[in-house]
């Protein structure tokens, strides 16, 4: 099982998905962690700089999250602590479970929660894109 967690340093979970500059990408066997690699972002529209320069985002822009999901096609899971839902539709129709969830932890911590089911719930998927 592959679970990768939105980074905006490579060090903490970013608060909003497609803000993230990498993904931390973790191996898990067993339900352990057995190693990570860390994947650069240059797929999102944040990071392709689609958003730069407009006040509300891109949000009046057409864009796709196909890029993303091809880029994550080997992850099973998705941490992070903010998305927007057609993200999150995009990933789940790639196979890719999106997780959103709350409370301040490392990347590893969101992992060992996700895989003892003891993670806190975000807020769910925002509606920030509409």
């Amino acid at each position: 099982m592959k679970i990768a967690v939105a980074s905006s340093d490579g060090a903490s979970v970013s608060s909003h998905f497609g803000r993230s500059t990498c993904f931390i990408v973790y191996d898990v066997a067993d339900q352990k962690i057995a190693g990570h690699q860390v994947r650069q972002n240059t797929y999102t529209a944040f990071a392709k700089g689609e958003c730069h320069g407009h006040a509300s985002g891109h949000r009046d822009l057409p864009h796709s999250h196909a890029d993303i999901v091809a880029a994550l096609r080997d992850c099973d899971v998705l941490l992070c602590q903010g998305m927007g839902w057609r993200a999150a539709d995009e990933l789940q129709r790639g196979g890719i479970q999106p997780v959103v969830f709350a409370g301040e932890m490392t990347p590893e911590e969101a992992v060992q929660g996700y895989l003892s089911g003891s993670l806190k719930a975000g807020g769910g998927f925002c509606r920030c894109h509409e």
